[in-house]
């Protein structure tokens, strides 16, 4: 019997052909090493609220993400999430948890849809055994996430929930590279582990701050400086991580 990762195939993206290098991870990687990789790679589409990976699952497929958005979330039994890592177009899931056991922590899950370039955990395995360079470039990442999933741990423990909220808005932005988000007030609740109504007057008094615009359907960044701002201060750290780490992958 198939196990439900197996059931759970992902589509492959239909229209124009993506370029791989549009995840900043793989376009980080040399020349011969990315042709290495290149013919193993097949870019799919991840729709939004798609569930990847649920907790326990075999790890078979690496995803290196285009323009869409995946969080780690643990789910409790009484069904809350709890966030403890995000992905986008700066990095990979489904590799760090695949060096052992090959079981997934827990639910990789699309909050924004989009593409992302996929490949077999054995193929970018056997890379990564034999060149160094990869090698490197994939330990790297990996001290990167670890250290995002540090202090999104920290965060969500002592930090109030507006200066978490910007955070994340603003984590969120650097992964789409642009400022409108689509996203809505139950995601937001979900992401921050917090009633959807507490989430609503948060955005209401940053919206009154000048520091975001709410429409129907997303949220306008107006103000980036004044988000960071009222940010904790775990966003600058996350950023400084991977710009010591990872030049040029997080954002600008």
């Amino acid at each position: 019997m198939a196990s439900p990762g197996e059931r759970r195939n992902l589509p492959e993206a239909q229209g124009p052909p993506k370029d791989h290098r549009a995840n900043r991870l793989l376009a980080a990687m040399r020349p011969v090493d990315f042709a290495l990789l290149e013919p193993h790679l097949k870019v799919v589409d991840l729709p939004r609220g798609a569930v990847v990976y649920e907790a326990g699952e075999i790890i078979r497929y690496t995803y290196f993400p285009h323009d869409a958005i995946v969080c780690l979330v643990e789910v409790m039994k009484d069904g809350r999430l709890v966030e403890v890592a995000m992905f986008g177009c700066e990095g990979v899931f489904g590799f760090l948890t695949a060096l052992v056991s090959r079981e997934a922590l827990g639910r990789y899950m699309v909050l924004l849809p989009g593409t992302a370039s996929q490949i077999a955990v054995e193929r970018l395995q056997r890379a990564i055994r034999t060149r160094p360079h990869l090698r490197q470039l994939m330990l790297a990442y990996t001290e990167a996430l670890l250290a995002q999933a540090f202090r999104t741990v920290a965060c969500n423990t002592v930090h109030p929930v507006e200066a978490r909220c910007c955070r994340w808005l603003l984590s969120t932005c650097d992964r789409v590279r642009q400022d409108t988000l689509p996203l809505t007030h139950e995601m937001l609740a979900e992401m921050l582990g917090v009633q959807r109504s507490t989430v609503s007057l948060v955005l209401r008094s940053l919206q009154t701050s000048g520091l975001i615009v709410q429409r129907r359907g997303g949220i306008v960044v107006t103000n980036r400086a004044g988000l960071e701002q009222a940010a904790c201060e775990c966003y600058g750290k996350i950023r400084s991580h991977f710009a010591r780490l990872l030049p040029g992958t997080y954002g600008t």
